[in-house]
């Protein structure tokens, strides 16, 4: 894909697979709902004492897996890989929030103040996660199918 097909194919993405390094080294993989900011940087949120802030706080290396398709001609993917930058600033995870309300829950984007005053009081429990790309793999079948049809 090209980098304009990739942020395009992100901001419409919807579960992204995160994959952590536990305490014994092991990968761990979880699903992550995710917004991507007009910056281009991948955001997510969750608890400040889950295993995967536990995991990014002690190594932030990380990886990401966004994909969808149901038959092998419409496979596309994403995979970023990089460091996790955990934030607990307040500002960030209510931001953070309201644009996955917007993405996943469909909420107005002109509720997205009161949404972030909403939030709030629950914000210091949470984190931030922003995703640092040193590396973006990139793929499309439906490219392939095009190419090998001609």
């Amino acid at each position: 894909m090209t980098s304009a097909e990739v942020d395009a194919f992100l901001r419409a993405g919807r579960t992204a697979t995160l994959v952590t390094l536990g305490p014994d080294g092991f990968p761990e993989p979880v699903g992550m709902w995710f917004v991507v900011d007009d910056e281009g940087s991948v955001w997510m949120r969750t608890y400040g004492a889950s295993q995967k802030v536990v995991n990014l706080l002690r190594d932030p290396r990380a990886a990401m897996l966004i994909e969808t398709g149901d038959t092998y001609a419409e496979l596309r993917g994403v995979q970023l890989i990089g460091t996790v930058e955990v934030s607990d600033d307040v500002e960030r995870i209510c931001t953070v929030f309201a644009g996955l309300m917007v993405k996943y829950q469909r909420m107005d984007p002109a509720h997205v103040p009161a949404a972030i005053e909403g939030y709030r009081p629950r914000a210091p429990k949470q984190r931030a996660l922003r995703m640092v790309v040193e590396r973006t793999t990139s793929w499309d079948h439906s490219k392939q199918q095009a190419v090998s049809g001609q």
